[in-house]
């Protein structure tokens, strides 16, 4: 019986290659040795007025393509499924034939409808029985970055990445009302540290659907592998308005941006990528900061705090709480309305907080926000935090304050 499923999916490869109907194959549940192999995916490709079938073997930080002759691609794919790999994907226009291969039962083949779009457009009721999306599971991009698979199901291990893209784009809904962008002006957004792009995809996908003005979206990345990765699916998936630069987020010049996102900078860089945003008159701030350090080798706990903090658990969660009460202060103190919130469950990652902050139009009582902000930093002792250095701001009251640009 498993040989007879296996026989016929490769007969509906076969038939959808000769039909002229093969839209993509996909290879998923990797048995190899390479731990960072997640998946192959095989399209028919025309190369010098040849039509070929290309294979991107997909790693964690890089992908390897071969290009192949059809015979010799269709005797690849033979031998890959049910030896190395336990799901075969084969999409045509009518859905998609789902090979499914485990190791002690025999195989067999599910036919799937293409994903229906569940999101803005989702008929009443429709929450009742599917939670709504913003971005499809469908889209090409997810699959080309490892996330889905070609039917649109959730790769194991990618779950949380998954319900985190889509916290993501919950929060850009929520933020842009009162950044109050024009519906036709062009936007300029950069997404530093942007690692393989997922946000950076998901913020560009989100704002081409809901903003009618040109887009121009830059992520920034300093791994030469991921921004050669990103930018082969940006271009294989249609974005024009988007491309991967390799830099670091403190050596990166920036010029005019509306939106800045920088998520899970490492310490110091949360505040590079803030100060940079500001000083090219972002209207809209996203940040979620990891890794802090530069604090808590200055704390001087107050002594009603002291006998507490001399747990050292106890004290570096003081410390990332003060460097993110600082940043918010200073945020306002620069002039945007800043809020500190749960990005995602504590359960899929620890590093869950977020800052986000909306320039404030008009006036605003600076030399308060000036005052909040020393306050804090005196009543812990510190004398010196990356974010104010940036913005010319000195944490010691005696100091005369400078402008945040």
């Amino acid at each position: 019986m498993s040989l007879d499923a296996k026989k016929d999916w490769l007969g509906f490869v076969q038939h959808a290659w000769q039909a002229g109907e093969l839209i993509r194959i996909t290879l998923a549940g990797p048995r190899t040795p390479d731990k960072s192999l997640r998946q192959v995916t095989i399209r028919p490709v025309t190369i010098r007025e040849r039509v070929v079938l290309s294979f991107v073997y997909r790693h964690d930080t890089k992908d390897v393509t071969k290009n192949l002759d059809p015979d010799e691609g269709f005797a690849l794919i033979d031998d890959l499924i049910g030896r190395l790999f336990a799901h075969g994907y084969l999409q045509t226009p009518k859905g998609v034939a789902h090979l499914d291969y485990p190791s002690h039962r025999p195989a067999r083949i599910r036919h799937e409808r293409p994903p229906e779009t569940v999101g803005a457009g989702a008929e009443p009721g429709a929450h009742d029985r599917t939670k709504q999306r913003r971005i499809e599971a469908s889209v090409p991009w997810l699959q080309a970055l490892g996330v889905t698979a070609a039917n649109g199901s959730v790769f194991r291990g990618m779950e949380a990445k998954f319900r985190q893209i889509h916290r993501f784009v919950e929060l850009l809904d929520h933020l842009l009302p009162d950044a109050k962008f024009a519906a036709a002006e062009p936007l300029r957004i950069a997404d530093m540290g942007c690692g393989k792009g997922y946000l950076t995809f998901a913020a560009c996908e989100h704002f081409r659907r809901i903003h009618g003005g040109a887009l121009h979206v830059l992520g920034i990345e300093s791994r030469p592998e991921l921004v050669e990765l990103t930018n082969r699916v940006a271009n294989q998936c249609g974005f024009n308005e988007l491309r991967f630069t390799a830099g670091t987020i403190a050596e990166t010049e920036l010029d005019r941006t509306d939106v800045l996102i920088a998520l899970h900078a490492c310490d110091t860089a949360t505040d590079d990528a803030l100060a940079k945003g500001i000083a090219a008159g972002a209207r809209l701030l996203v940040v979620a900061p990891c890794c802090h350090k530069q604090v808590r080798p200055q704390l001087v706990p107050p002594p009603v705090l002291a006998d507490g903090l001399r747990h050292g658990i106890l004290l570096q969660r003081e410390a990332d709480f003060v460097t993110d009460a600082l940043r918010a202060a200073l945020l306002e103190w620069a002039g945007y309305s800043a809020q500190v919130m749960e990005f995602i469950a504590p359960e899929h990652t620890s590093k869950n907080l977020m800052i986000t902050a909306v320039k404030k139009p008009g006036r605003y009582d600076r030399e308060a926000a000036a005052r909040r902000v020393r306050e804090l930093a005196a009543f812990y002792g510190i004398r010196e935090q990356q974010l104010a250095t940036r913005l010319g701001f000195s944490l010691t009251p005696a100091a005369p304050e400078t402008s945040a640009a």
